[in-house]
């Protein structure tokens, strides 16, 4: 782990600590990266409360409760997909806040969804859900699933500052 990641997952807990917040994350393309970064501090057991890493279509219905309907209707990197398993994460742990990440980070992709392409969601207890897509381009799998960990812990990060 870089240092800047470790200083982040240090920031985004101590952030969560002070404003007595629990943290659950559902990922895909990276397979566990979020979770594994955060837990990678000192103390997260008592701020990350679970981490959810749906790779499969089935696994996302089965433990998220993402709908098969949106499943089938826009595949699996969507902005529907995101939402549905960041507030699955809330639903189903005793998070008051979670990310969620669902991409293609290589190699391959289409027109339509290129290599790179990541959607994020932040869901809340309020029940606020925050959508981002970016598109990082065929930088790589390695980089793509690097910086859509870093990205969902900024997004952590900004929304405990608030």
């Amino acid at each position: 782990m870089t240092d800047f990641l470790y200083e982040l997952s240090a920031q985004v807990l101590e952030l969560a600590n002070s404003k007595q917040r629990k943290i659950s994350t559902a990922e895909s393309c990276t397979g566990g990266g979020i979770a594994a970064a955060l837990t990678e501090i000192p103390g997260a057991s008592s701020i990350v409360d679970r981490g959810f890493v749906t790779y499969s279509n089935t696994s996302k219905f089965d433990m998220l409760d993402v709908s098969e309907k949106t499943l089938e209707k826009h595949g699996a990197v969507c902005e529907d997909v995101a939402r549905e398993m960041a507030e699955g994460a809330l639903k189903f742990s005793d998070a008051t806040l979670s990310i969620a990440v669902t991409g293609i980070a290589g190699p391959g992709g289409s027109d339509h969804k290129p290599e790179g392409l990541v959607f994020f969601a932040l869901a809340q207890e309020t029940g606020s859900t925050k959508i981002e897509r970016i598109e990082f381009g065929p930088i790589g799998r390695s980089q793509v699933r690097q910086k859509t960990v870093i990205h969902a812990l900024e997004m952590l990060k900004e929304a405990l500052s608030h």
